[in-house]
């Protein structure tokens, strides 16, 4: 029961993240499970750092990706976001169905909050899941990819970073060198 839920989870470790390998031709680009390590780290401190209900933010970044490690990572030139919410949903259903129902529902409830991105928490976790993707196309950039190639990523999280601390963070990361 917990068993087939975790090494569901750990395929997550395999999975690579597809607009790093379309945009650039990674053979070996940032998993979703690291992209997601990333993100609970970048929300770990900011949430701390802001007072807000990090394990609330810790659980719905955890689990964001989670519908992947059954239907891999698609980038929204590949699905209509309508049939990827339909796809996420029915695989995020199936890997948490044998957990205890009060964890279940827990998590179920965090999924869709994450998905209709109602609550501040989730509002915060889709912005970093921004800013996470901005870090890793920076550190592609230094690794000497182009930054042509890099760009669209840059920009698509421009507009979606709201949050004050973010956007600071976002600015640093852009004008590292």
């Amino acid at each position: 029961m917990i068993w087939d839920f975790l090494k569901i989870a750990a395929n997550l470790k395999k999975i690579p993240r597809q607009g790093w390998v379309d945009k650039l031709s990674l053979n070996h680009p940032e998993s979703v499970a690291d992209h997601s390590y990333s993100m609970a780290m970048i929300s770990m401190v900011i949430s701390d750092m802001k007072k807000y209900d990090s394990e609330k933010i810790l659980k719905m970044v955890l689990l964001h990706d989670l519908a992947e490690a059954k239907i891999g990572d698609f980038t929204p030139n590949q699905l209509s976001k309508e049939k990827k919410k339909l796809l996420e949903n029915n695989a995020f259903s199936e890997i948490i169905d044998n957990l205890p129902k009060n964890i279940k529902s827990q998590y179920l409830e965090l999924w869709q909050d994450y998905q209709e991105n109602i609550s501040a928490e989730s509002k915060f976790v889709h912005q970093v899941d921004k800013l996470e993707m901005v870090l890793q196309a920076k550190l592609y950039q230094q690794e000497g990819y182009p930054k042509n190639k890099l760009e669209s990523f840059f920009e698509s999280a421009k507009k979606d970073i709201d949050d004050p601390k973010l956007k600071e963070l976002f600015t640093k990361i852009i004008n590292d060198n």
